[in-house]
């Protein structure tokens, strides 16, 4: 879904936000999914060592948003916000590494975009899955 030169807007306009602070990089694909990389670090880890469950869910927030982004054509006339984000926890990630978001589109409508994330760890066992709804609203 997002390209490499998607992917490179993407992170050049990350500078200062969060989702650097997270280390989240956005990672091009071939198919209809959105694909972003985290890595653990202190930043991203709970105070046990392993991937604390908001990091995750900010990061399926994103990459769906970044998902809503291509789907309206990087539109400046609107803007993606998301406005419910709910993650089920399934395992627990390893200490070191990389987890990877990957967002696939369940449902997109005018003003509406529903998502699903599902976070793995390097070795493909699955982290978390999340729901995302963006809303399509008009840049004021």
């Amino acid at each position: 879904m997002l390209t490499e030169k998607e992917c490179e807007f993407l992170n050049s306009r990350m500078h200062g936000t969060m989702i650097e602070a997270l280390g989240i990089r956005f990672v091009p694909t071939d198919d209809d999914a959105a694909v972003a990389e985290m890595p653990i670090s202190d930043a991203t880890r709970q105070y046990f060592g392993i991937l604390h469950g908001g990091a995750s869910l900010t990061l399926a927030e994103t990459i769906a948003g970044a998902g809503s982004l291509h789907l309206i054509g990087y539109d400046q006339s609107k803007v993606v916000c998301g406005v419910q984000v709910s993650g089920n926890h399934v395992a627990m990630s390893q200490k070191e590494g990389k987890v990877y978001g990957r967002a696939t589109l369940v449902s997109a409508g005018k003003s509406t975009h529903v998502w699903n994330v599902d976070v793995v760890g390097e070795d493909g066992t699955l982290i978390s899955t999340e729901r995302v709804m963006n809303r399509i609203l008009p840049n004021k």
